[in-house]
């Protein structure tokens, strides 16, 4: 039932960022997919099995994570000057993952976990 739900759920986002992109405020739909719904799952988790201090530990490592997310906006800005849609979109995914992989580098090492 969980699952049949959380399906349920990710096909009313892609609805009303459907709709969304529609109207004269198309750029709503960039802000949806922002929602802290699976943040909310993870503090939540992480508050009640690990304690206070891992929760804040992960909203710590979560304001970090903003950055990964900056360069894949930033990339994508850049590439969809000079080529298509979806290869710019692969270009922009392919930074952010080198981004997330240099932010859990740095990250590990600075925790030295």
């Amino acid at each position: 039932m969980g699952l049949l739900f959380k399906a349920l759920l990710g096909a009313a986002v892609v609805v009303l960022i459907g709709l969304l992109s529609k109207t004269r405020h198309y750029y709503l739909a960039g802000l949806i997919p922002l929602f802290p719904t699976f943040a909310l799952i993870a503090h939540y988790i992480v508050g009640s099995e690990r304690g206070i201090d891992a929760l804040r530990t992960t909203i710590i490592f979560g304001m970090w994570a903003i950055v990964p997310y900056f360069v894949y906006l930033l990339a994508l800005w850049y590439f969809i000057a000079m080529m298509r849609l979806p290869l710019a979109l692969l270009a922009a995914v392919l930074c952010w993952g080198v981004a997330a992989w240099v932010l859990i580098t740095l990250w590990s090492k600075w925790h030295g976990q």
